[in-house]
């Protein structure tokens, strides 16, 4: 009952906070893992090892947006279930898409591994990075096991407000890939260089996996898992991935964007630095990212409850609140990574050549970071109130449908600069369009809760 009078009692603004604050510490405390290993590794002193674990950010991206497809897509239905006050079937969404997950992620890993050589040359490993490339792509297969159902019940959990466990779950896990992370690394324990970082991090992600398996398990939850209630069946995932695919593109769409950077800074002069530096900021940038994606996953189940109770005046405070906050977050975010560029990137690494692409690359990214907050807000309205079709647009517009043309056209035209001119260019186009498409979505939501 407490958990439910914030989604319905509390003002929506100051229920938004409340569920975002651990959300975001959480996805914070998740950003460590990447930071972490890339500080670490830049202790090497190995530009080569850099480069290797900044081909694999567009592996992360694709499995962050596997883990979306589901994960995102269950917390919806679940909320929307909740506002409904249909306990059983939030209970039942919860127990499928946990067991499918589990098996999806025993796929990946068995394809992983096996086509690990040809996945991290087509991400822009060179034969210089591709055997260190490998070697930290093997154990993120591994942890596709444990990520993709966490994943999972971390979404699920938070659509119940339940968001103590989720923080709780994946601050440990961060909190112990800091701790192994240099002894899993170094000579004076396992000595396993690039290898052990990412076995570190797996090792830490199992963790987080289990201290939510055992919340559920235990019957703390609102939600309740139980083989009983494992239901699949082509209509109830088809919905589930209905709502789930629009924020897993998004993912998709920085994994093949990341990629296709990658590609095409190959031919260009110092290619290897202008790949660590790149990997680097990638990085970095994912902290960006998770801020925002914490605010999303304090408004999102607000809103989603909302719109299952069919409170038309409650989900659209919502809304208006959720704009301003990410059109916030993200000026605030350019800001801090535009002033503090360099001193960002000199935190992992000391070479001025891959120092001064970073602070160009980084600054590039950002100078207009607001197209991701409002882009990532309105496509998660748009999958609330049902309208996915158009959320799948949204998703794919500001990475996929602007960014790819401008990053294979303009690095032949312009070299370097071209990379650099190509994610502002983007994003303009991306903000124009999420400006017209905000009217609509308002009153889309309006005529589908008095249909509902």
């Amino acid at each position: 009952m407490k958990n439910t009078s914030i989604l319905t009692n509390e003002e929506p603004s100051k229920a938004i906070v409340k569920l975002a604050i651990p959300a975001t510490l959480a996805l914070l405390a998740k950003a460590i893992y990447n930071i972490v290993d890339t500080a670490y590794i830049g202790m090497l002193h190995s530009d080569i090892a850099l480069t290797a674990v900044g081909v694999t950010v567009p592996l992360l991206l694709i499995m962050v947006s596997i883990e979306n497809i589901f994960a995102a897509g269950a917390g919806v239905l679940c909320g929307r279930q909740l506002g409904a006050k249909d306990d059983k079937g939030a209970s039942t969404t919860v127990t499928t898409i946990l067991l499918i997950s589990m098996i999806i992620g025993i796929i990946l890993c068995v394809f992983g591994i096996l086509f690990i050589e040809p996945v991290m040359t087509f991400f822009g490993a060179s034969q210089t990075s591709l055997p260190l490339a490998k070697d930290y792509a093997f154990w993120m297969f591994i942890a596709a096991l444990a990520n993709l159902p966490a994943q999972s019940m971390n979404c699920t959990a938070r659509a119940e407000s339940s968001v103590r466990i989720s923080s709780i779950a994946v601050i440990t896990g961060a909190f112990l890939n800091i701790v192994l992370d240099p002894f899993f690394m170094f000579d004076f324990g396992f000595g396993l260089g690039v290898k052990g970082a990412s076995m570190a991090t797996t090792v830490s992600q199992f963790v987080t996996f289990f201290i939510l398996l055992w919340f559920y398990l235990t019957k703390r939850s609102i939600i309740k898992i139980d083989i009983h209630n494992f239901k699949p069946s082509f209509t109830f995932i088809k919905q589930v991935a209905t709502i789930g695919i629009p924020t897993a593109v998004i993912q998709i769409c920085l994994s093949v964007a990341s990629s296709l950077t990658n590609l095409a800074a190959k031919p260009l002069m110092n290619a290897d630095e202008i790949i660590a530096a790149y990997g680097v900021v990638q990085r970095l940038i994912l902290i960006g990212c998770y801020v925002v994606m914490g605010f999303m996953q304090g408004y999102q189940p607000v809103a989603a409850y909302s719109f299952g109770a069919k409170d038309e005046d409650r989900f659209h405070q919502c809304v208006n609140f959720a704009l301003k906050g990410s059109l916030l977050l993200t000026i605030l975010i350019s800001i801090v990574y535009i002033l503090l560029s360099k001193q960002l990137i000199l935190l992992f690494n000391r070479n001025p050549i891959i120092v001064d692409y970073g602070k160009n690359l980084l600054i590039s990214q950002v100078i207009l970071y607001i197209a991701f907050g409002l882009c990532y807000m309105m496509t998660i309205t748009f999958q609330t109130i049902g309208a996915s079709t158009y959320g799948l647009f949204l998703s794919m517009i500001r990475q996929g449908l602007f960014y790819i043309p401008f990053i294979i056209v303009l690095p032949k035209l312009f070299e370097v600069k071209g990379i650099y001119f190509a994610q502002p260019i983007a994003d303009i186009l991306t903000i124009l369009v999420c400006i017209l498409s905000i009217k609509p979505m308002k009153s889309i939501a309006s005529k589908q809760i008095h249909l509902k």
